[in-house]
């Protein structure tokens, strides 16, 4: 599975950006569909994901309320929807995808074996 994310860019503190990440075959009957983040100086850290098997979607406490990850089983997309942005959600966005990811490991980077290229978002204050 190849993984393409997009959308990032540069957004003021209290703006909205999209994300897409398109993936080369269809997923939502096998993986789970998830985001996670890198900004300078830090590792990387888990956003939200999207499980194959209903729909259930988990987000890390940082971006709840905020952000919406929805998911477009014909196209093939999983999308990120970043509301009330802040300055500290400046990062590169990457999309992953994984199988057989027992509930326990959702949030580890190390579970997932597809990734994208990384996205850039930065947000101004």
């Amino acid at each position: 599975v190849q993984l393409q994310a997009s959308g990032g860019g540069l957004a003021q503190a209290g703006g909205s950006l999209r994300l897409s990440c398109a993936a080369s075959e269809r997923t939502s009957s096998r993986f789970d569909m998830a985001w996670f983040r890198q900004a300078p100086g830090k590792e990387r850290e888990f956003v939200v994901v999207f499980r194959w098997s209903g729909g259930y979607t988990y987000y890390a406490d940082s971006v709840k309320d905020r952000f919406i990850i929805s998911r477009d089983a014909a196209k093939n997309t999983v999308n990120l929807q970043m509301n009330s942005l802040k300055p500290e959600d400046t990062a590169v966005y990457y999309c992953a995808a994984g199988s057989s990811i027992i509930f326990s490991n959702l949030r580890s980077a190390d579970a997932y074996h597809y990734w994208g290229q990384g996205t850039l978002v930065t947000v101004s204050s």
